[in-house]
């Protein structure tokens, strides 16, 4: 008799503690409340992303996502904050009861407060290794996120991740990431040993989405093979590779490294002026993406699930149409 649907992810919907082991990926300019309570009010599991706030600014996101919705939702710390210890006892003192520490190896520190305050430690691991490491210094669940994901992203892809990682970590839930879009996708991962799943891009397009028309627009016209990371064009100078669609930015940002590189060469900038600059170029261009709808020269982060967006649905539909795919196969197979 194969498992039905609330057995292959309950280790996921208990650990969560909501309905649907299915959380939100924390998206700058967009994980903000009113996402973040719609999808935790349709039965999955918000997250908001802290992303650069202040901790005044975070304490006012996290009451005001509390009083949107008395389900369960996340807040997601980037670890190299300034403030990270500050944002964690935010965090603490408004009750929330799951914290994910992303963008690099959480800090003992910061580990040590969220367990001593009460709270679930999610954490991402690039590989089986690292994973390991993580559950023996402290977190409660970890999310392996391949580099279909939309935004910054690893060398790996799920695919590759999930058969490394999930027959092999069974000490913690364990959520996938990255290119999900439908429930047959999320299915087959669940009976690999997942105990859930996080979706971002299909979220982001959504209609609770506060990111402007333009974007979502943009998510709608969009295909798969127009998701791709940013290229870096000396070894020199690293670029953090992002995925996002191409646009009229994206050329700008290569021709603005070939300059920044013929000007180290010719000595009119230092190393590290010269790293400074190819780092600040982007700088905002989410935001102008995001809210001022310029999607023409902001950065549009996306996931390659972006194929699949093909209209503005509210978070229940989208929701409700992932589980209706992961019953299907089941009821088919029954």
């Amino acid at each position: 008799m194969p498992a039905d649907l609330d057995t292959l992810w309950g280790r996921g919907r208990d650990f969560l503690g909501c309905e649907l082991a299915i959380m939100g990926g924390a998206m700058s300019w967009v994980s903000e409340r009113h996402l973040v309570a719609a999808i935790s009010n349709a039965g999955g599991f918000g997250v908001i992303a802290c992303g650069a706030m202040t901790p005044a600014l975070l304490e006012a996101e996290i009451a005001a996502t509390q009083a949107l919705t008395d389900r369960p939702f996340g807040v997601n710390l980037i670890t190299m904050h300034p403030d990270l210890d500050d944002l964690v006892r935010v965090c603490l003192a408004a009750r929330v009861g799951h914290v994910v520490l992303a963008g690099g190896i959480p800090p003992g520190a910061a580990v040590r407060a969220v367990k001593d305050g009460g709270a679930k430690l999610i954490a991402f691991a690039p590989a089986l290794v690292l994973a390991r490491r993580l559950v023996r210094s402290g977190a409660d669940a970890i999310v392996i996120e391949g580099s279909e994901a939309g935004g910054h992203i690893g060398p790996v892809s799920l695919n590759v991740l999930a058969q490394e990682i999930l027959p092999h970590l069974r000490e913690v839930p364990v959520f996938v990431a990255g290119g999900l879009g439908r429930g047959e996708a999320i299915l087959g991962y669940l009976e690999m040993g997942a105990a859930g799943a996080q979706l971002g891009t299909r979220f982001a397009a959504s209609a609770e989405s506060i990111a402007h028309p333009n974007f979502k627009q943009a998510f709608i016209r969009a295909n798969a093979r127009d998701a791709l990371p940013s290229v870096q064009l000396d070894a020199r100078f690293p670029v953090i590779p992002v995925r996002g669609l191409v646009n009229a930015g994206t050329d700008r940002f290569m021709a603005h490294q070939a300059d920044v590189i013929r000007r180290f060469q010719a000595g009119e900038l230092g190393k590290e002026a010269a790293q400074l600059d190819i780092e600040r170029f982007w700088a905002g261009a989410l935001r102008r993406a995001v809210i001022d709808g310029d999607v023409e020269h902001g950065s549009v982060m996306a996931g390659q699930s972006v194929g699949m967006v093909s209209g503005i649905q509210t978070v229940a539909e989208i929701l409700a149409e992932l589980v209706g795919q992961m019953r299907a196969v089941l009821a088919a197979r029954a």
